[in-house]
């Protein structure tokens, strides 16, 4: 078996876990998120560096719909550069800063069945950890969606005093190991392969689907962006639009003005 098979293994048996252990916490991250979207409020999604793959995969995308809230810091998640300007050193020295995640939030006002869902594989840096932490104090629950594996492997920074899964109401585990990587290979001495963003997609797109099965029933459900070969043309545009209108109607209450609470 070739190292290409055997990490399409790996992470096959990877998101089998995440649906053998993880189930509960999903079925309560989704109850969560149905109830404040149903509620005309809003699921705020964060994360830093590759992190933000999973929760663009939330909205907007084809096959989802208004209520979700992408948060995502440029200086934080741009990597493409890696060196010189705008490189990865400045992103993960940025994302390290104590402090910064109070300001981001100070952007928003948030309502009472708001839910906040925080992105971290390994749980242990300042940004997420606060922007979980403000949250919680500001009355939202708060999700944490993050390897235990990798967060438990080192202490926190005593700076920062825990770890995201210690500032969240539910945690789900992203069941993947302390390094991250899946694949080991003869005679290289690192592990290879990453397994938290397919992990983490799999996690969202499942809370997802379930939380349109329960608006569904609740009558609640918002138009979902879907492909002109699905649905044609006109009405493809048409439900664009309709989503885009919706998005922007939650978020205009969502946005502060002069400082959030």
């Amino acid at each position: 078996m070739t190292a290409a098979a055997t990490w399409i293994r790996d992470a096959i048996g990877l998101v089998e876990r995440v649906a053998a252990t993880q189930a509960d916490a999903i079925e309560t991250a989704s109850q969560w998120s149905a109830e404040a979207i149903a509620a005309d409020g809003l699921v705020h999604l964060f994360g830093t560096g590759h992190s933000r793959i999973p929760i663009e995969e939330m909205f907007p995308r084809y096959g989802s719909y208004p209520g979700w809230n992408p948060i995502i810091e440029l200086s934080m998640t741009f990597h493409n550069q890696v060196v010189g300007a705008n490189g990865q050193r400045q992103a993960m020295f940025i994302e390290r800063m104590p402090g910064l995640a109070e300001v981001i939030l100070s952007n928003f006002r948030f309502g009472p069945r708001d839910v906040m869902m925080v992105f971290s594989a390994s749980g242990l840096t300042a940004v997420p950890v606060e922007m979980a932490r403000g949250a919680r104090r500001r009355g939202l629950r708060v999700i944490a969606v993050t390897s235990v594996a990798q967060s438990m492997s080192v202490e926190p920074d005593p700076a920062l005093g825990s770890r995201l899964l210690a500032e969240a109401d539910l945690v789900i585990d992203l069941c993947t190991p302390a390094a991250d990587a899946l694949s080991i290979i003869d005679n290289l001495e690192t592990p290879v392969g990453p397994g938290s963003t397919i992990a983490a997609v799999a996690i969202v797109n499942a809370i997802k689907v379930r939380v349109a099965e329960l608006l569904v029933e609740r009558r609640r459900m918002p138009p979902v962006i879907t492909r002109p070969s699905v649905v044609g043309e006109e009405r493809s545009r048409d439900l664009f639009e309709e989503a885009y209108r919706e998005h922007a109607r939650r978020l205009a209450g969502a946005i502060a003005q002069g400082g959030g609470d």
